[in-house]
């Protein structure tokens, strides 16, 4: 009878069924290092890791000798001992492990995903303009009084934007910088078109408070739209949203009936960025050198005290 290793029999080494956590144990109680075992058997630190966690439940008869062998132990003691029949087929790696790195590549994917929406999202944030408005805290009726919108913008930003504001019911517009693209001055709602270019951008307008029973308050609303990439983003304008309607001159920030020299040097400079539109300067110099004022609501007019 010819032996198979003398005629060049390649078949199939038999399969045993491994006790990982037997050959672990050994190894540890002897001190010997995985890398150690690794080299003597021929594989990777990161097969007998496997071995030793029991991701394998059976391997190659010939690779669990070279085990025995670098532990110093007979086969029969890193076997398992009951309810396994030898066999030759190749082992397959536990579906665990097939649906872990399922797992893994389906989070990785996910989270590639997100990122990518996260930054494009973050880029259109950023490049388009952010709007805040700006209004005095009160205005009496029949009262002009400003409003600002500021709106800031990437040097990278959009071609051109376009603002919409809606006034409160039966105000009317006075005048404005820039000039509306479209609307009546009694229009609820005035429309800019904004060119590109780069830098911050404020469009000023001063509006005349209808009349109202006093302490109404007033509200404002307005969008911004940009086109980034293709794409129209639309965002609600931020910041002051209404303006109290009292006996109480706009450029009084607290009420209290007197514009104090706190008062009246941002009443200036806003008056004279705002120049052209309608705000009356001395008006508030002649409220402001007195000792105070008080609204009329017969002469709908206030009164200066002396």
């Amino acid at each position: 009878m010819e032996n198979p290793a003398e005629t060049g029999d390649k078949s199939p080494s038999p399969i045993v069924p491994l006790d990982g956590t037997k050959a672990k144990k050994i190894r540890e109680a002897k001190k010997l290092t995985q890398l150690y075992v690794a080299s003597v058997v021929g594989v990777t630190t990161d097969t007998i890791s496997r071995w030793e966690n029991n991701r394998y439940p059976s391997i190659k008869r010939d690779n669990a000798e070279k085990l025995a062998s670098a532990l110093e132990v007979e086969l029969a003691e890193i076997l398992q001992q009951e309810g396994f029949a030898e066999t030759t087929e190749e082992p397959s790696p536990p579906l665990e492990k097939k649906g872990s790195r399922r797992l893994v590549i389906l989070l990785v994917c996910t989270f590639a995903v997100a990122v990518t929406a996260w930054a494009i999202y973050s880029w259109l944030l950023v490049a388009s303009p952010v709007a805040v408005r700006r209004l005095p805290h009160f205005g009496a009726p029949g009262e002009i009084i400003p409003v600002r919108i500021e709106v800031s913008r990437k040097e990278s930003g959009s071609k051109g934007f376009i603002v919409k504001e809606r006034l409160p019911s039966g105000w009317r517009l006075v005048s404005a910088f820039p000039s509306p693209a479209a609307g009546e001055a009694s229009a609820d709602e005035i429309k800019w078109f904004i060119s590109g270019g780069t830098g911050p951008v404020t469009v000023s307008y001063t509006v005349q408070i209808a009349p109202a029973p006093l302490k109404t308050d007033a509200p404002f609303s307005g969008k911004a739209v940009v086109h980034v990439g293709g794409i129209a983003r639309t965002e609600s304008i931020g910041g002051d949203r209404t303006v109290k309607v009292a006996g109480v001159h706009w450029a009084d920030q607290n009420g209290d009936g007197v514009i104090d020299d706190n008062e009246i040097m941002p009443a200036y400079y806003l008056t004279e960025e705002m120049k052209g539109l309608g705000l009356d300067w001395k008006a508030i110099e002649t409220i402001w050198s007195g000792k105070g004022y008080r609204w009329d609501p017969g002469k709908r007019d206030f009164v200066v005290v002396k």
